[in-house]
């Protein structure tokens, strides 16, 4: 990026920040994410880095929050309170701890808390007594919310010594100061996921309009002017920090006081050493969030030694010695750069994002499904755009919204295609359905995306052969079509670049060993649309044989529970078809074996199972079988009708909508367990 583009964008950059930032602090009604968010802010702080010819004074990144509300009192803070600056990844912890060691030489470490989703405040007590609460408002001046504060059960309302503080001076300091002086504290107003959750219910029952996080309800309701609505709503406060000074050397010891005199604090907290210890309470916590009770939406990390804290000062909004260590976000702002066309085996023509590269839930993401060309209508999307892009578990990157705000005058509209970019085809779209398509079964584009299908684990599972090989193959014309695979000989694979002796055998081998193949993978490989994984297990189990099912009826195959009138149609088509059935002819003479179902067991007879997260002893394929095997059925989606939800490492979205509707949750160990 040159210059004047930077100048542009961090103009644009500005303005967007500036108006989210008043929605999301002031007004308590965000439009975007709040990871959205947070990728806007970073990305302008990177490029005023880059560029600091173009920071100026007015910047998102120079002040802290927006302008109080009028409704309250205004209330100057004695420290101002400021924001924390953001990092994203490990990459940027080590850098981190390279500056503050460039700044001051000393070694020291670290201490680490999470960093809860609520609304901040600060709490002035006067002789032990609660006096004024304060929220953030621009960092300098924030507004009285006191009567609201005193609502909730763990602020305390007198300051009293519940515990013991280990350092003697600390302790009488503090009981003096607590007795006859002002005692600042600031921490976070939140509510617990369960109250919410509960609360949400309740609304629904009623016929209320659900509340949208509980963040927002949180400052919501302490900005209420009626402290008995502040009431109502289950309110909690974590302390984070001391303001008054107490002779604490180190932060943590400052957690130590604050148990001691009543107040809730972070029990996973805990000193760190390095920035290795660092990133790993980050990756636990970040494993383990959804166990928290509360939102959160990172870990906070701080130097530990408060004189050196204070020594290195601030940096424009925040202090040099603390960053708050953010998770990767599934959602991220970025720019679509171009749009290009995929053809699918079906011959499905769909629009692919080309993405300025963007970091989203830990992986670089380049690319996006846009689906099709009425989803790049709804959205509004352009050439040009700045969009908000969501990545959640294994599901593709999608775009999600644009941010119009964002748009540069010179963007380009994007047109369906009338011709397949591969064959030049006419493509054609049936009245009811939204996916433009390619008619010819010749074309290349299709052939290689059923070729990729056709060796994938969903199919014949052949080991080593991915698209990178079979596109060798097929330029070098050893292969045109999946049942020439079987057909394939050393001495072809050694005139391909890349193979020796040892990998052309490894790969023959493989190629070998998946010629014997369950019916219901057979049928799955074949390529008939509308025909996946499930159709085809319920077409094993219905038919037995793969020529049984080929000259099954129209009426047969619409009698099969699931197999609606479009599937059947397909079915009978595609087996009318005498090329098809030669094909597979080509692959039975080719020594292609077809294992016939067994009787499914009843185990596990009508439960259905959704899988999330990455399973480590099981691959997910494998379990779905299993559970087939026993006479269950996995599901892509939660529901009501769900009766178990198997999660492992890094469970998603499914996983929280399980605890929304009550389903029973298995760990990996828990599910295995039960298989057996």
């Amino acid at each position: 990026m040159n210059k004047k583009e930077a100048e542009k964008r961090i103009e644009k950059l500005k303005k967007i920040i500036s108006r989210h930032r008043y929605l999301y602090h002031v007004k308590d009604s965000p439009e975007i994410p709040d990871e959205a968010f947070d990728t806007l802010k970073h990305e302008l702080k990177k490029l005023e880095d880059e560029f600091p010819e173009f920071l100026t004074k007015d910047s998102p990144t120079q002040r802290v929050g927006g302008e109080p509300l009028d409704k309250f009192k205004k209330v100057e803070h004695s420290q101002p309170m400021l924001s924390i600056e953001d990092i994203f990844n490990k990459e940027e912890l080590e850098n981190w701890e390279s500056y503050i060691k460039r700044l001051t030489g000393d070694d020291f470490n670290y201490f680490c808390e999470v960093k809860v989703d609520g609304l901040a405040l600060a709490l002035i007590y006067e002789d032990g007594v609660l006096v004024r609460a304060a929220t953030r408002g621009n960092g300098k001046v924030g507004e009285d919310v006191t009567e609201n504060a005193k609502t909730i059960g763990s602020i305390p309302l007198r300051l009293e010594l519940f515990g013991n503080i280990k350092n003697k001076k600390v302790r009488d300091k503090v009981q003096n100061i607590t007795k006859d002086g002002t005692f600042e504290i600031r921490g976070e107003v939140f509510i617990n996921k369960d109250h919410f959750k509960s609360l949400n219910e309740a609304r629904e029952k009623s016929g209320e309009e659900k509340y949208a996080n509980p963040r927002n309800l949180a400052a919501g309701s302490i900005r209420q002017l009626d402290p008995s609505l502040a009431a109502s709503r289950p309110l909690s406060f974590i302390a984070y920090d001391i303001i008054t000074d107490i002779g604490t050397e180190f932060h943590s010891q400052e957690h130590d006081v604050m148990k001691a005199i009543g107040f809730k604090t972070d029990p996973t907290a805990k000193e760190c050493k390095d920035t290795a210890c660092v990133y790993e309470y980050w990756s636990n916590i970040q494993d383990n969030r959804e166990s928290i009770p509360y939102q959160i939406d990172g870990v906070v990390a701080s130097v530990n030694n408060n004189d050196l804290f204070n020594e290195l000062g601030v940096a424009g909004k925040s202090p040099r010695g603390i960053r708050a260590f953010k998770f990767a976000p599934k959602q991220s702002t970025t720019v679509v750069e171009d749009v290009r066309v995929q053809v699918g085996r079906t011959g499905a023509v769909t629009p692919i994002a080309i993405l300025r590269p963007v970091q989203i839930a830990g992986v670089q993401i380049s690319r996006a499904s846009l689906h099709n060309f009425e989803e790049i209508e709804r959205l509004g999307v352009r050439i040009g755009d700045t969009v908000i892009v969501e990545r959640a578990g294994d599901v593709i990157p999608k775009v999600v919204e644009v941010i119009e705000e964002m748009r540069p005058s010179d963007t380009k509209n994007i047109k369906p295609p009338k011709k397949c970019p591969q064959c030049d085809t006419n493509l054609v779209k049936k009245k009811d359905e939204a996916i433009l398509r390619c008619p010819n079964t010749n074309c290349e584009s299709r052939k290689r995306e059923h070729l990729y299908y056709f060796t994938s684990r969903e199919a014949f599972d052949i080991e080593g052969l991915g698209p990178k090989i079979i596109d060798k193959l097929m330029d070098a014309e050893l292969i045109s079509d999946a049942a020439d695979i079987f057909t394939l000989k050393r001495g072809d694979l050694l005139t391909l670049e890349g193979f020796q002796e040892k990998s052309a055998d490894n790969l023959l081998s493989a190629i070998k060993e998946s010629k014997s193949i369950p019916l219901a993978s057979f049928i799955n490989a074949l390529n008939i649309r509308h025909v996946g994984v499930e159709t085809a297990v319920d077409l094993a189990q219905k038919f037995g044989s793969i020529k049984e099912l080929a000259k099954a009826s129209l009426e047969d195959l619409r009698s099969l529970d699931g197999i609606g009138d479009v599937v059947a149609k397909h079915l009978h088509e595609w087996f009318a078809n005498k090329e098809n059935i030669e094909f597979i002819e080509r692959l039975l003479d080719a020594g292609v074996k077809i294992i016939e179902p067994k009787k499914r067991g009843t185990k596990l007879q009508d439960k259905t199972f959704v899988f999330t997260g990455s399973m480590e002893e099981m691959p997910r394929s494998d379990a779905e079988s299993r559970v087939r095997e026993l006479g269950g059925n996995p599901s892509n989606s939660v529901s009501k009708n769900t009766d178990y939800v198997v999660i492992g490492k890094n469970p998603g979205s499914k996983y929280e909508k399980a605890k929304e509707l009550g389903v029973k949750i298995l760990t990996e160990e828990e599910f295995l367990k039960l298989l057996n």
